[in-house]
């Protein structure tokens, strides 16, 4: 089960809200990073057929298994700015700007 908070849902919104010709805001887990996995969230038109739907939120079944149990969160910091946080139990270490994750 993946948490996605209504702040996140909100700031989801108003993307699609500004960004008219996106009907979705895609999130997913790609290999790289300083600790192994990425994060990474792109606007979208379509669905797939394997796509997890919350709402306006999608996901690939091959990026849902690394999200289960975590949660989407979207946080304004004065220092670091605005961004979507995902607090995940599945990663055992994370780089320092929380965007990598390792299993």
């Amino acid at each position: 089960m993946l948490t996605v908070t209504q702040t996140a849902h909100a700031q989801i919104n108003e993307i699609l809200l500004e960004e008219q010709e996106a009907k979705y805001v895609r999130a997913f887990i790609s290999g790289g990073g300083c600790a192994g996995f990425n994060y990474g969230f792109t606007l979208e038109n379509d669905t797939n057929e394997d796509d997890f739907i919350i709402e306006n939120l999608i996901i690939d079944a091959m990026s849902m298994q690394y999200f289960e149990g975590a949660t989407i969160d979207y946080k304004t910091d004065k220092l670091s700015g605005s961004q979507f946080v995902i607090s995940n139990p599945n990663a055992k270490t994370t780089c320092g700007c929380g965007s990598s994750f390792s299993v």
